[in-house]
């Protein structure tokens, strides 16, 4: 019982050896990944920016907020929620996180009356909502580690299509903001309609400002230059989910290594107990054993009279001293 024993912790042990070698694999390829994701999000800052600050400038010049993407509708019927997530799991609660909050922001638009409709980026939202029937208009996936701007620009183009077709009244945007290394954190922003308020702010922002003669008119300029905008700030929430799923993974499989670590440590202990409390039973039956053989032993004269029928086969005295009631 005790060598079975030993047995399956030995193999238990194996096992838990081989997930650990796993775990610091994807441990150690997260870490090499989340440097590389955050140097993308620092090359796509600028990019942002200057586009910021020409809708600025277009603003400052009188460009009209006329366009269907900085229009809110009057009675909003169907809201859209771009859920981002990751196409794999083993990243702690960082799918969990986002789900959620896309799902609150769904129900407080059915809490409304309102119609709402998903769009999702990455396999698990996907699988998530579809497992619970909610309505997915669109779904996305294959990038969510890496992805590029050809990737926002088709979701970007799907959502616009439907925003400037009326078919969608507002358009939220969840995924996770990468804050550091240690925290991210699962926000739900809206894409569309622009806030025309925050361009106008912004045009009326102190400092110095350039003088630009625009050809054609800033506003024509605006129009086409807003759908690039909601497709910066998509590219950018792909970048910031990206290197955010890493660090979560990271973190996830760092604790799952130590834990293995732990885990081997309590089944070694257990089974060299085991084998101690093994070693010691047999020493204890050996032991035994020989206090048994040694009460046992009979005198020269009783294992002759046990195993030979001297009385009978030799009428006289035997020259040894027996017992008078044998004769």
């Amino acid at each position: 019982m005790a060598g079975g024993k030993e047995r399956t912790l030995r193999r238990r042990i194996k096992s838990v050896q081989s997930t650990k070698k796993i775990t610091k694999a994807m441990e150690l390829i997260s870490a090499s990944r989340i440097v590389k994701a955050q140097q993308r999000v620092a090359a796509a800052r600028p990019y942002s920016e200057q586009i910021t600050e020409v809708i600025r400038d277009l603003a400052a010049a009188g460009a009209g907020t006329s366009s269907p993407l900085l229009q809110a509708r009057a009675e909003e019927r169907t809201v859209a929620v771009i859920v981002i997530g990751a196409d794999r799991g083993l990243a702690g609660a960082y799918n969990s996180n986002v789900i959620k909050a896309a799902e609150r922001t769904v129900q407080a638009a059915r809490a409304e009356g309102k119609e709402y409709a998903l769009v999702t980026v990455g396999r698990k939202p996907l699988a998530y909502f579809r497992f619970r029937r909610y309505r997915i208009d669109e779904s996305f996936s294959g990038f969510s580690d890496q992805p590029t701007y050809e990737d926002a620009r088709g979701i970007a183009r799907f959502v616009l299509d439907k925003f400037e077709s009326g078919e969608y009244d507002r358009v939220e945007l969840a995924y996770t903001q990468f804050l550091s290394l240690g925290t991210q954190r699962a926000v739900v922003r809206r894409l569309m309609p622009l806030d025309a308020e925050a361009i106008k702010d912004a045009a009326k922002a102190d400092g110095p400002k350039a003088d630009y003669e625009f050809e054609p008119s800033p506003t024509e300029i605006l129009d086409r230059l807003l759908p690039r905008y909601a497709e910066a700030r998509l590219f950018a929430a792909l970048l910031e989910a990206a290197a955010s799923e890493h660090a979560a993974r990271q973190r996830a499989m760092k604790s799952a290594t130590d834990n293995a670590e732990d885990l081997i440590t309590k089944l070694t202990r257990i089974m060299n107990r085991a084998r101690q409390d093994a070693i010691t039973t047999e020493i204890m039956e050996i032991v035994g054993g020989a206090e048994a053989l040694a009460q046992d032993k009979e005198s020269p004269e009783e294992l002759i009279l046990k195993h030979t029928d001297w009385p009978h086969v030799y009428p006289h005295p035997i020259p040894v001293s027996l017992p008078r009631d044998h004769y």
